[in-house]
């Protein structure tokens, strides 16, 4: 229990940094909405853009002029941020104490490699979920603000379940590599690579529709706001690859970690 309080107080300062960057996100995007958006011009505007911007904004699947709309497009910066917050979280919270030379002094202690990986693991996963806690409240009080009536809750509570779901996934991304990769300075790094590859790949996707089969190697087209808003609801089939990724490279975590020769 200690390790785990101490890994919360350790990620403290990261946690506010993050949530208040991701607070300014909403009030600023919301803000830019009542400026430009509001009058309901911008889905003329939208449909002037070339194909392959309107696809990656949404397109015709989200109502711009609409609170809920306008938040769908910034749903994708708020996933990049999350996602690169959880990769190296979750590197990190493995890697550091080969990193910070403090693994001789933790590895002493009467407890298991598995008790301490478990410890850190349930330690990051609330700071995922607080993370995911600030960014769903001030969606709610921000895009409530501008939204003049509409509905928007439900809305916004599935956009960040899915992202929640993400965000586990790219924090056992970040622990896997951690636990397999010899070099634990680089461990972040890598595993920050390996999220924005997949940004970069959903993107393509968007542009080149051959590419579509593709879909199921990225994270970020599993909860896309365009196709999970508006009653839309999860596909079952990323929620069975979402299960599984993350059960298994829990799996290899706690393996690879439990049999590797940890450098003090």
């Amino acid at each position: 229990m200690n390790i785990f309080w101490r890994e919360l107080k350790t990620y403290r300062k990261s946690m506010i940094f993050w949530s208040l960057g991701l607070i300014f996100l909403v009030a600023s995007g919301m803000n830019k909405y009542q400026a430009t958006a509001a009058n309901g011009q911008i889905n003329d505007l939208m449909a002037e853009m070339p194909k392959s911007l309107q696809v990656i904004m949404g397109g015709g699947a989200l109502d711009l002029s609409k609170a809920s709309g306008y938040f769908g497009i910034l749903v994708l910066y708020f996933l990049l941020m999350a996602t690169i917050h959880a990769a190296m979280l979750g590197a990190n919270i493995i890697a550091k104490e080969e990193r910070d030379k403090t693994a001789e002094f933790l590895f002493v202690k009467p407890l298991s490699r598995h008790g301490i990986i478990t410890w850190k693991l349930l330690s990051a996963v609330v700071n995922i979920l607080i993370f995911n806690l600030v960014s769903w409240l001030s969606s709610m009080l921000i895009v409530g603000a501008y939204s003049k009536g509409e509905a928007v809750g439900g809305d916004i509570s599935i956009v960040m379940l899915g992202m929640l779901i993400v965000q586990l996934l790219f924090l056992v991304i970040g622990t896997s590599i951690a636990a397999v990769h010899r070099n634990a300075k680089q461990a972040a790094s890598l595993a920050t690579g390996f999220m924005l590859i997949t940004f970069i790949l959903s993107i393509a996707i968007d542009f080149n529709s051959k590419l579509a089969f593709l879909k199921y190697v990225t994270p970020f087209k599993f909860y896309e706001a365009k196709n999970i808003m508006y009653g839309g609801g999860f596909e079952a089939v990323y929620v069975i690859i979402s299960a599984v990724v993350i059960v298994g490279l829990t799996v290899v975590t706690y393996a690879a970690f439990g049999k590797r020769d940890v450098h003090v």
